[in-house]
């Protein structure tokens, strides 16, 4: 078996950075080294992929529609592309290249900052990323998008659905969406939108592509907010360095009489030791936070394989109450955070929709060419069932309530939390 890893911050998947010149300078690959990639590539994700349950996708058309393009392929510019294209098939955002090309789009959704999805027909706008170029271009929830770069919106979304279903699917139609709104890594995107039927024309990258060079102040971030204190990762989960950090923030806030811990800004997910190391500053005795099932086996025995994950009590204990707060760049071991949580009975999820990225990742590495890619090989639950990527925070925040056209409060998300801890005293 393949090294199980999840989606790490410093690793090569997820950070939806620019490709740098590597990939220009490797050996060219003969034909059939090509072939030979490919098709290690095709049958790790037939045989280890765990959610082509929930999935429209042919994988077999899949295989005869993209290997015959090998036989005109010379490149490995185009070899990329072909995978890219290939693995989209898959419509799930925790899959991914472990390298890109100029052109390729950016990832879902740590190399984003708007998210939509289809309402009746209409692409609509359901949240923005606070700090970016959608957000500072105008743009807010509850907007509709009627065109991309001047065309309109089926038409620009249609390179980007997959060709290979058994059947249409909503869930490929938002995927497409969240392709096209991404853009690539080289290109200035414009929309057009209505807002209150007023046509709105947004530039979300007038002031530059800040998306190809985001940087945080530090790993967290801790306040005080009268008597509440308050600890926001940035997009650390992954880092081991997090856990010394978080443990002296939080005993430098003890005596708070709640806690808010801000999960919004984790997009690339993490590792689960630092997510255990968290959970453990909570918890009084060792218990479960989330369950696991490994699909191949039961696909090659007929013999189910799942069980549950431990969370156990580490250093002194924060006793107060806790509220999370969650949103659409909260994926992968951010959103185990937020089940786990929630299943320890420890926290209040507060938010909207997570980034719903599917399960754990595994990583592979193709044998000729040494690209890398990630798919998701385990299926993760909360401890009662719940798929993770299903789960909803109990405290729904519409961050598309009032008008678009105006000025939405400071922070909706945070002012709900506030307002439930300070009831709590």
């Amino acid at each position: 078996m393949k090294k199980r890893m999840l989606l790490l911050l410093f690793g090569g998947f997820g950070l939806g950075l620019p490709p740098g010149p590597v990939a220009a300078q490797q050996p060219p690959l003969t034909r059939q080294q090509y072939q030979h990639d490919f098709d290690f590539f095709w049958n790790t994700i037939q045989t280890n992929y765990c959610y082509f349950a929930s999935k429209q996708t042919d994988w077999d058309q899949v295989r005869a529609r993209y290997r015959p393009q090998l036989d005109t392929l010379s490149s490995r510019r185009a070899f990329v592309r072909l995978l890219e294209n290939t693995l989209a098939e898959l419509y799930d955002n925790h899959a991914s290249l472990g390298t890109n090309r100029p052109d390729s789009r950016r990832l879902v959704p740590t190399g984003t900052d708007i998210w939509a999805e289809f309402v009746n027909g209409q692409a609509v706008v359901q949240a923005l990323r606070p700090g970016f170029g959608a957000e500072r271009s105008g743009v807010r929830p509850g907007m509709v998008l009627t065109a991309v770069d001047g065309v309109g919106i089926d038409d620009a979304l249609r390179p980007f659905l997959p060709t290979g279903l058994r059947r249409s699917d909503a869930d490929a139609r938002n995927f497409a969406l969240l392709q096209l709104l991404a853009g690539d890594h080289r290109t200035p995107r414009t929309w057009s939108l209505l807002a209150s039927g007023r046509v709105f024309a947004a530039h979300p990258d007038e002031a530059g592509l800040a998306l190809e060079r985001n940087s945080y102040p530090a790993r967290l971030e801790a306040r005080r907010i009268g008597r509440i204190g308050y600890l926001k990762i940035n997009n650390s989960l992954g880092d081991n360095g997090l856990i010394a950090s978080f443990d002296s923030a939080l005993t430098a806030l003890m005596d708070t009489q709640g806690l808010v811990l801000d999960l919004r800004e984790t997009p690339s997910g993490g590792i689960t030791t630092v997510a255990r190391a968290i959970m453990g500053r909570f918890i009084k005795s060792e218990a479960p936070y989330q369950r696991h099932e490994l699909t191949r086996e039961e696909t090659q025995t007929g013999v189910r394989r799942s069980w549950l994950e431990l969370v156990a009590p580490r250093g002194a204990r924060y006793t107060a109450p806790v509220v999370l707060l969650v949103g659409r760049w909260t994926g992968s071991m951010g959103e185990g955070l937020a089940i786990g949580f929630d299943a320890l009975q420890r926290a209040t999820v507060v938010g909207t929709e997570m980034a719903r990225l599917n399960g754990a990742i595994y990583s592979y590495t193709l044998p000729h060419s040494a690209i890398g890619f990630a798919i998701p090989a385990e299926r993760l639950f909360h401890v009662n069932g719940q798929p993770r990527e299903s789960f909803r925070p109990p405290v729904y925040v519409d961050l598309k309530a009032g008008t678009p056209t105006k000025a939405a409060a400071p922070d909706p998300t945070l002012e709900t939390a506030l307002k439930l801890l300070r009831s709590k005293r």
